[in-house]
């Protein structure tokens, strides 16, 4: 070996953690916090205004007790489902690693260790459902409980079991759409229970045709049971669930005393026009393969947000009357 090549050998030795440095995330005071932050998805966090539903529904909404209510239980919500997120993602880091997408999330990126998510979402799972039992009453706090353990059985293994991951997913959307009535110590009704539940059945399954639609074909699926999955058997599943949501909803809205005296017109009954046009609307969007995020759906269709609006006000004049 010549002396130029022995000294060329040490020059890359030595360059070689200057390199790493290079390439190496960089790490500042704030990457720490903001990676949890990132981590515990905000954008997400939409989902939460569920808990609105029920006391939304029973006309009980606007009193001053009822909204410093609805948004503990928001809060409470929030940092339950952000344990969840961060024990999934601390949980798949090397799975996400190899993913083109997921491998820029914070703990697969290296910019959360995995300890610290382990960690921080742990006691997130227990606070979360301590806060409910000191600060709203047993039941909420048993519905905390409840979703914390159905969703960290779901991240280790319920995801891979076929129609029972639909379930849990299904299940906590209504989790949330329950939580509110239970903390304002709310009856549910029978068609509420319905309607949320067949209604999430239906955005879920959708999303999950949606994911099937765009991976035919391709390789390296974003989730694994959808190579398992046929789209036939979703569509059916998101068909089924828009219709049972639909009949429910019609069945409230027609029962007997649904009919207010006095009100001007039958807002309970118009507002099944509105529900129904939103169903149709949201179902173009899963008929083509798109409707991979609810939420993205919902904000970003001019006109779905328009049927949305329209009925929030039937409903909440519905109400109001009742």
């Amino acid at each position: 070996m010549t002396e130029r090549t022995e000294r060329t050998e040490r020059l890359a030795v030595l360059d070689r953690p200057r390199e790493a440095r290079r390439t190496a995330p960089r790490v500042t005071p704030l990457a720490l916090p903001a990676g949890l932050l990132r981590t515990a998805r905000p954008r997400q966090w939409v989902k939460n205004v569920l808990v609105v539903a029920a006391p939304a529904a029973a006309g009980e909404l606007f009193s001053r007790h009822a909204l410093h209510q609805v948004t503990l239980v928001f809060a409470l919500f929030t940092a339950a489902a952000s344990a969840v997120y961060l024990v999934n993602d601390a949980r798949d880091a090397d799975a996400d690693r190899a993913h083109p997408v997921k491998r820029n999330r914070p703990v697969a990126a290296g910019h959360v260790p995995v300890p610290v998510a382990y960690a921080v979402g742990g006691a997130l799972a227990v606070l979360a459902p301590a806060a409910a039992a000191i600060l709203c009453n047993p039941a909420t706090a048993a519905l905390l409980t409840a979703y914390v353990a159905m969703q960290l059985a779901y991240c280790v293994s319920l995801k891979h079991v076929l129609v029972v991951d639909l379930v849990v997913v299904t299940t906590g959307f209504l989790m949330r759409a329950m939580i509110g009535g239970l903390a304002l110590d709310i009856p549910l009704s029978r068609w509420f229970l319905i309607t949320t539940g067949f209604g999430a059945l239906f955005m879920v399954s959708a999303k999950r045709y949606s994911e099937a639609v765009q991976m035919a074909g391709k390789d390296g699926a974003t989730r694994a049971l959808l190579t398992e999955y046929t789209t036939g058997y979703l569509r059916f599943v998101w068909q089924l669930a828009a219709g049972v949501a639909v009949l429910a909803y019609c069945l409230w809205a027609m029962e007997e005393g649904g009919v207010a005296r006095s009100s001007l017109l039958p807002w309970r009954q118009l507002s099944v026009v509105a529900f129904l046009l939103a169903v149709l609307r949201y179902a173009v969007f899963a008929d083509r393969g798109t409707a991979g995020e609810p939420e993205d759906v919902v904000l970003r269709d001019r006109a779905l947000a328009v049927i949305g609006l329209v009925w929030i006000a039937m409903y909440g004049l519905a109400v109001a009357d009742w």
